[in-house]
């Protein structure tokens, strides 16, 4: 059984799709997209019933980290992967900053996978399962105006080196880190050519490529632990 947060737009969807592709059965979590986790739910159970299953919760309220697990466990009886997908992401200028932006922030891209983690490791070491978190390139490398953002995101990526460490062997635990995959809304056109000039590959990726690459490190990598892998067609090179 695979949980996936923030799984019911985008790149959390995606990932949900493929891994549904591959034969795996899912928890879809969503906090307020009720209708699109129910309709990509619809779709999958459609095709193989009874395979995704629902499960609400808001990870800014720090009482649901255990019990989200424990949900899993009671309906589902084991959990072999979690991928933490759910994520805020907006700027925030310097000297405008409020603390609920920098809560809500940290909560969502660093909290809350920290504490899911952490309550769903024993469950995960039963079956020699995986965490993997979805990051950014701009953790290494921070993005103008978003500084609590990047800030959070590389909190995230040390906490993927600091686990991977903290619970191996039993428990493998890796990142991926997007690139120029989706675009902010109000991103101009100038600006996402300029974004996608400076890649190798010259064109922008699909949340696709990321649902592909969390695939590999639950299918393909046994090997692989505490690693971040930039999908990002070579911008990473440039920034």
């Amino acid at each position: 059984m695979i949980l996936v947060t923030g799984a019911a737009h985008r790149v959390g969807a995606s990932i949900v799709r493929l891994l549904h592709k591959q034969g795996f059965s899912l928890v879809l979590h969503y906090r307020q997209s009720a209708t699109a986790a129910k309709a990509v739910a619809d779709e999958l159970n459609n095709i193989r019933p009874n395979t995704v299953d629902l499960l609400q919760a808001d990870l800014q309220d720090a009482t649901r980290y255990q019990s989200v697990i424990k949900e899993v466990i009671d309906r589902h009886g084991r959990l072999d992967v979690l991928v933490n997908n759910a994520s805020s992401f907006y700027p925030t200028k310097i000297g405008e900053v409020t603390l609920d932006q920098w809560n809500d922030l940290m909560d969502s891209n660093l909290k809350a996978p920290f504490f899911l983690s952490q309550s769903a490791a024993s469950y995960l070491r039963d079956t020699q399962g995986c965490i993997i978190n979805i990051v950014d390139i701009h953790a290494d490398r921070p993005l103008k105006e978003h500084p609590v953002y990047c800030m959070a995101k590389a909190g995230l990526v040390m906490m993927t080196k600091s686990l991977a460490k903290e619970l191996g062997p039993e428990i493998r635990v890796n990142a991926v880190a997007p690139g120029a995959i989706l675009w902010p809304s109000e991103i101009e056109e100038t600006v996402k050519d300029e974004i996608i000039s400076r890649t190798a590959l010259k064109r922008k990726g699909a949340p696709e490529d990321i649902a592909k690459t969390v695939s590999f490190l639950i299918n393909g990598s046994d090997y692989i632990t505490g690693q971040v892998i930039p999908v990002d067609g070579g911008r990473s090179l440039n920034l």
